[in-house]
């Protein structure tokens, strides 16, 4: 590494800047634009998330007192809070998105082959929401009660590394299930959900896909067991069913077998009931696979804590998702770096040692490995971890 370069511009090497222009151009982003460039705005906005700036005025002030290192640092233009809320509000979001589909596609090849605790040769997703609390006065488009305003954050993750590979922003009112519409759906993949998404419809797609369905049973369910398989009560497993729907509208929308499986939760002395339609793995493995489902959960209280996507910079649809698609790809950059350089650092100590080093001219391995990161990481260990 060129040890003249500030670590903030080695950390940009990393990104395939061709690619990013390619998404510019896609929806014309720096048509007209002179002085403050697409390029500029997604680096002071990557400045924002790696050094936990909270207002448009402190990325201002910030970069302004740096302004001798800001073209050592790949931004040309002029940054001032007026012209990057503009460029916030303005610029199609669309162009970040696909952008962090890019980083998405290269994180999950380096990370194909990590493990998550199941030994198992599927690609496994989990699918969940989470609400980001909006103030309705000036997040108009957000309504999400009488006098609340929310987004909504669905997240689908590859276990395999903690990445997510779709992101889907909407307003507060959406109900979970229509996300389901809107993936593309992998044939051999596993999909783990909780019962908010129980559509039999959905699912049913899910199983003509050539996919498989982890989900958890409502109370209400009602079945006609065709019959069951032989079970190792000392595993947890306390049946393991074939079944049918017998509800009307379920048995129309769901007209294929099912596969029943009451599980018994010991630690927290729970009776789960899980439905799916894969009938050749064994029944404690499908518990199990619910079980990863906190891994989303995990993700969403993780970039919430780590990253800016609770307050925002702008007020308008395209400034909110803009942001949030800036933090995601500065999550996945971040995720790359560390599998590329063989970092052993958690995601958060690594985030935490490139917001005290953005500025230093020093090659971007050494500023990692002089950081007594193992008494860090003990003295931290109540923080949420991710890539251990």
């Amino acid at each position: 590494m060129n040890s003249g370069k500030t670590v903030f511009a080695q950390l940009m090497e990393f990104l395939p800047t061709y690619e990013f222009h390619r998404c510019v151009q896609r929806y014309r982003g720096d048509y007209k634009i002179k002085t403050f460039s697409c390029w500029d705005q997604y680096l002071s906005m990557a400045f924002a998330q790696l050094t936990y700036r909270e207002s448009l005025r402190d990325i201002e002030a910030c970069l302004r007192a740096a302004e001798p290192k800001l073209y050592h640092m790949g931004i040309r233009g002029k940054v001032s809070r007026n012209t990057l809320a503009n460029a916030n509000q303005v610029r199609d979001w669309r162009m970040y998105e696909d952008f962090a589909q890019v980083l998405i596609a290269k994180a999950r090849k380096l990370y194909i082959h990590d493990s998550f605790g199941i030994d198992l040769g599927h690609t496994v997703y989990t699918l969940d929401s989470t609400t980001i609390d909006l103030c309705l006065a000036l997040f108009l488009w957000a309504e999400f009660r009488k006098h609340k305003g929310a987004v909504k954050l669905y997240t689908l993750l590859d276990l395999r590394g903690s990445i997510p590979t779709v992101i889907v922003i909407t307003h507060g009112k959406v109900h979970d299930v229509n996300i389901l519409d809107q993936l593309s759906i992998e044939p051999g993949a596993f999909y783990v959900m909780d019962r908010g998404y129980l559509d039999f419809a959905r699912l049913h797609r899910i199983h003509e896909s050539g996919a498989f369905f982890v989900t958890r049973a409502k109370r209400n369910f009602r079945f006609k067991r065709l019959y069951s398989q032989k079970i190792d009560k000392s595993t947890g497993v306390q049946c393991d069913q074939t079944v049918v729907p017998e509800n009307f509208y379920a048995k129309k929308d769901y007209p294929s077998k099912l596969r029943r499986i009451r599980y018994y939760d010991t630690e927290n002395d729970t009776r789960l009931v899980f439905l799916t339609n894969n009938f050749t793995l064994p029944a404690k493995t499908i518990a199990d696979l619910y079980r990863c489902r906190w891994h989303v959960e995990l993700f969403f209280k993780w970039i919430k804590q780590h990253l800016r996507i609770k307050a925002f910079y702008g007020t308008t649809e395209n400034a909110v998702k803009t942001q949030v698609w800036i933090a995601v790809s500065v999550y996945v950059l971040v995720a790359i770096v560390k599998k590329l350089l063989k970092l052993d650092q958690s995601l958060y100590t690594i985030l935490q040692i490139l917001s005290v080093t953005l500025f230093e001219k020093t090659p971007i391995l050494r500023a990692f490995s002089r950081v007594e990161y193992e008494r860090w990481e003990r003295d931290m260990a109540n923080q949420l971890t991710l890539f251990d």
